[in-house]
């Protein structure tokens, strides 16, 4: 049943028990039933109105309360559905349900350490959008091995469900396991995330149109995906719409944070574009983030060649290649200064080679570099 037909559906629930209740106004079960198909139907205003007429003639029970913190969460107060489930557990009332919508709501109040201390095995182990909660949390956490391994339990135990396939797909992708990405993304036909690793694969394989449309689809279903924006930037890149570019990596850098990937491919696009201020102000921006990221250090040592610092060149790509060996901007600097450390044509030459070009001896070109590391969370090598 698909979103849509299910929520006419309820709202039928829903008249149909209005119906009922006309009858029989002070019916708990039938205004408990009634809320809980106004919420379905996304009448969560309602909801609240029946559960207060309950209310009214008893104290709420379990099922009363539970559709309250319910209905919190669809109207986005999420405190207060946080104090409604966390006061269900303490009064002893613990059921997976309950558990993962304490939980959800606590992750989208940012209090990831919270949602997954609610988190236990046998509520994820029940109920497959726990499952997926739990993975994208630790993956966000940067606790990529443990999600990595609980994700393929969780699979086992849920191998159809879309969330899961999704989540996994995403973290599989930033584990460096493509086929393994592709296989999960499979199992999440439409949905955003699926989408987006899908994009990000062919991307991989120098697919951009077929990349650009992926991610056109997925931010057609979620507007908020950072990877899908940053995704489709460098799509652009690649497929003459560079002008495009800069605005949709913003975007998707903004949306992310914290990410430091995705502030670097920002940056070069704003370069491909000619603004080299701009290009410098995100690479700084990423420096500030987290002083000790390689590819940093290495593109701002690019921006200072083509700006003749050559002093401060080499110490940023000395400092790019002792932070990391492989790094590609530190790769792509050391090649410009070996070429003429002057010359800002040449340079120039050289970064428009090196979005196509192998950088080293692993094949990997500026273009690739850039979208392993600006839409995923994982390492580029």
């Amino acid at each position: 049943m698909g979103e849509e037909t299910g929520r006419a559906a309820s709202e039928a629930s829903y008249q149909r028990l209005l119906g009922y209740l006309e009858h029989d106004p002070d019916n708990q079960a039938l205004l408990a039933d009634a809320a809980e198909a106004a919420i379905a139907a996304g009448r969560a205003d309602a909801a609240f109105g029946l559960l207060d007429r309950a209310a009214a003639r008893s104290a709420p029970g379990p099922r009363q309360r539970s559709l309250a913190g319910l209905a919190a969460m669809h109207s986005e107060r999420f405190a207060d559905a946080i104090a409604t489930f966390a006061a269900l557990l303490d009064d002893g009332i613990d059921n997976p349900v309950i558990r993962f919508n304490l939980a959800w709501s606590q992750a989208v109040s940012g209090d990831t350490e919270g949602a997954l201390a609610i988190l236990d095995d046998a509520t994820c182990e029940a109920l497959s959008q726990a499952a997926a909660l739990d993975v994208r949390l630790r993956h966000a956490a940067g606790e990529f091995e443990e999600a990595y391994q609980r994700g393929k339990h969780y699979l086992d135990l849920h191998p159809e469900d879309p969330a899961l396939g999704a989540a996994m797909s995403v973290l599989a992708l930033d584990m460096n396991e493509p086929e393994f990405a592709a296989a999960c993304a499979a199992k999440a036909p439409g949905h955003a995330d699926a989408l987006t690793t899908l994009g990000t694969l062919a991307l991989d394989s120098k697919d951009a149109s077929q990349a650009k449309a992926l991610f056109d689809e997925a931010l057609a279903r979620n507007p908020k995906a950072p990877r899908a924006w940053v995704g489709r930037g460098l799509a652009e890149l690649l497929t003459g719409q560079a002008d495009q570019a800069p605005a949709d990596i913003d975007r998707g850098a903004e949306l992310f944070g914290s990410h430091l990937g995705s502030w670097i491919a920002a940056g070069w696009a704003h370069f491909v574009n000619g603004d080299i201020a701009t290009s410098r102000a995100r690479f700084e921006h990423a420096l500030a983030l987290d002083p000790t990221f390689a590819e940093t250090h290495g593109s701002l040592a690019v921006l200072d060649v083509l700006a003749g610092n050559i002093d401060a060149a080499r110490e940023r790509a000395t400092i790019a290649a002792r932070l990391d060996r492989q790094s590609y901007a530190a790769a792509l600097a050391q090649a410009m200064l070996s070429a003429g450390s002057g010359d800002a044509d040449r340079s120039r030459a050289i970064i428009e080679r090196a979005l196509h070009a192998p950088l080293d001896g692993t094949g990997r070109t500026l273009a690739q570099a850039l979208a392993r590391m600006g839409a995923g969370g994982g390492s580029v090598h």
